[in-house]
């Protein structure tokens, strides 16, 4: 059977190369892009169990990106958890507007990961 896939933005190579080994260890495979413009294509493409989203990204709008992933009809079902710094409470409100399913803190990112994907994957 296959694994499910987690697709991640970020431009934190020290916070990617973490997540990358924490999701493997809980069994995903993961897919990482360092580039906004090809998320969606990648999602559609690819077709992910969820997307994690850096909100720290300096070159992308991600809440931009984000509502971008909502509004395609072939990738608008997908999870997204995103995260970004404790202290900018306006940007997590952005990308809960956005359509983000959850906005965590990353300081505590990969400690609650597993908690975090269980809140960002429950059916409604």
């Amino acid at each position: 059977m296959t694994k499910p896939l987690a697709i991640c933005l970020s431009e934190n190579l020290l916070l990617v190369n973490q997540l990358v080994n924490r999701l493997q260890e809980m069994g995903y495979r993961v897919e990482v892009t360092h580039e906004g413009k090809n998320l969606v294509p990648l999602a559609i493409r690819e077709r992910p169990f969820l997307v994690l989203m850096d909100l720290g990204y300096r070159t992308t709008d991600v809440c931009q990106l984000i509502a971008s992933v909502r509004q395609d009809a072939q990738t608008s079902h997908i999870p997204i958890l995103a995260f970004g710094p404790q202290r900018d409470g306006e940007l997590q409100t952005a990308a809960h507007k956005a359509g983000a399913n959850l906005v965590a803190v990353e300081s505590g990112l990969l400690q609650q990961l597993p908690e975090l994907l269980n809140q960002v994957l429950e059916i409604e």
